[in-house]
């Protein structure tokens, strides 16, 4: 859309505390939200075009754009939606797309083989299109799409949002949309009845913060002054992963943790016979494996991310799109040697107290409040790394059992994560059970971190997972 588009019967609202945060760390570079599909049949522009006009329409944040009022130092954001759909497919054709691979290809030194599906991928979380937002008059998409010619008779199909409008809940139900979208739209060319349907027409849902339970997201000020400054005066305690490269501009890579179905479901059973969430062990493995290499104990920093959606008033489902997850914060001391069970009973014992006892809501104003000074003032953090955490999970695992549907309309893999190369965690894990096989997408901030240096620490994690699974059998 271009600028000179009218803003008819647009529709505005001012974005909320957590919202604001996001809109502040994406222009460094944390929080650009990236689904990338792997096709083999090439897409029909046409359905796809239909497919996000769809999406759209029945999800008003994706039809919105971000404005920031540049009448303000800091600058305030709004969503600003309009009427119609406006998404604009770009497609790169097979030129292009080698030229985008060329510039990205591995390093001669690099020791860690990249796919092209990756390379894409990681292209897609460094394009920043929100970076310089203050100094434009006129409010950016929340949502694109690109198609992208590969070699070998392939195709990747992208979308990429904003974390503002889009958390990981947003994520996971977009793709199952999409796809049920994209499936009916073939079958009504080929003479069957569309049976979809528009979730969310109407306007960009409330913020957070203007759902939360009377008295859950309750503190004093004398309380809340304590807590900033015990948050600050911890974090400044926390181990760091050993920093490669501190000075280089940073960019988002990625990394891969995979494991086959049955050790998933040896992982899955202990994590059932510990009455624990997988969180809690993918906190566990990836403490013990940066630890590992330490001969003396170490505090470290975990934050999990928790779906706030079905405790808000009124509750809000899978379909509500924009961002609805709250930040608990946690720090482990670690001396070395420790069981992953017992380590994982340990963390996830943690994050359930914190979240029993509301600090999901309660914190929330803290949390945004120390990131948002974290991206003002680098010097805060060690080596201005913007690391506030070792690692960041999540509460609830996302399941993936629509693997037909997915291979029906030409979709091989994806990946699904978002960029985390300012102000965040060393190591953010996005992990799925698809078609009962673990598949973590883990996102770091470079060159802070190396490849290799991160490769070896997803290595050692699958190897504690994979061990620590075999406690568990039939």
């Amino acid at each position: 859309m271009s600028s000179t588009t009218p803003m008819v019967d647009a529709k505005v609202r001012t974005v909320g505390g957590t919202e604001y945060s996001w809109c502040k760390a994406v222009r460094g570079g944390t929080g650009i939200a990236v689904l990338a599909l792997l096709s083999s049949k090439l897409p029909d522009i046409s359905r796809f075009q239909i497919a996000l006009n769809k999406l759209q329409n029945s999800h008003p944040i994706l039809k919105s754009k971000l404005l920031s009022n540049t009448t303000t130092s800091d600058g305030v954001f709004s969503f600003v939606t309009l009427p119609t759909p406006f998404v604009k497919i770009e497609h790169h054709n097979l030129l292009t797309t080698s030229k985008i691979l060329g510039r990205n290809k591995n390093d001669i030194n690099d020791i860690v083989f990249v796919s092209p599906f990756q390379c894409i991928l990681e292209h897609e979380l460094n394009q920043n299109t929100w970076h310089d937002l203050n100094h434009s008059s006129y409010p950016d998409n929340m949502f694109v799409a690109s198609i992208y010619t590969m070699p070998a008779t392939t195709w990747i199909v992208v979308m990429r949002l904003h974390v503002a409008a889009c958390d990981r809940t947003t994520a996971a139900s977009l793709l199952r949309e999409l796809l049920v979208i994209m499936r009916e739209e073939e079958e009504v060319s080929e003479g069957r009845e569309n049976n979809s349907e528009d979730w969310n027409k109407g306007e960009v849902g409330l913020a957070m913060e203007d759902l939360v339970p009377d008295g859950k997201g309750k503190k004093g000020m004398w309380a809340r002054g304590l807590d900033v400054l015990s948050y600050s005066v911890n974090s400044l305690r926390l181990t760091n992963l050993k920093f490669c490269d501190t000075k280089t501009a940073r960019f988002s890579q990625v990394v891969r943790l995979q494991l086959n179905s049955n050790d998933t479901k040896k992982v899955l059973d202990g994590c059932k016979h510990n009455r624990i969430k997988l969180c809690g062990a993918l906190s566990a493995a990836g403490l013990m494996a940066a630890h590992s290499s330490k001969s003396s104990s170490r505090k470290y920093g975990i934050i999990t991310f928790t779906d706030c959606r079905s405790s808000l008033e009124p509750p809000l489902s899978l379909h509500n799109f924009g961002f609805y997850h709250s930040a608990i914060l946690n720090s482990h001391l670690i001396k070395g040697g420790e069981n992953l069970w017992e380590l994982a009973k340990k963390t996830y014992g943690a994050f359930a107290n914190s979240k029993n006892t509301n600090k999901q809501f309660s914190d929330m104003a803290d949390m945004n409040f120390l990131m948002c000074k974290a991206i003002d003032n680098p010097a805060l953090t060690s080596s201005s790394s913007l690391r506030t955490a070792m690692m960041t999970v999540f509460e609830d695992t996302v399941v993936d059992d629509c693997g037909d549907i997915q291979r029906e309309v030409g979709v091989e893999d994806y990946m699904g994560c978002a960029s985390v190369h300012g102000v965040g965690p060393s190591i953010a894990i996005f992990d799925t059970i698809r078609d009962g096989r673990l598949d973590c997408i883990c996102v770091y901030p470079a060159p802070l971190h190396s490849r290799e240096q991160m490769q070896e620490l997803i290595n050692k994690m699958k190897v504690i997972l994979i061990e620590g699974g075999k406690t568990y059998k039939e």
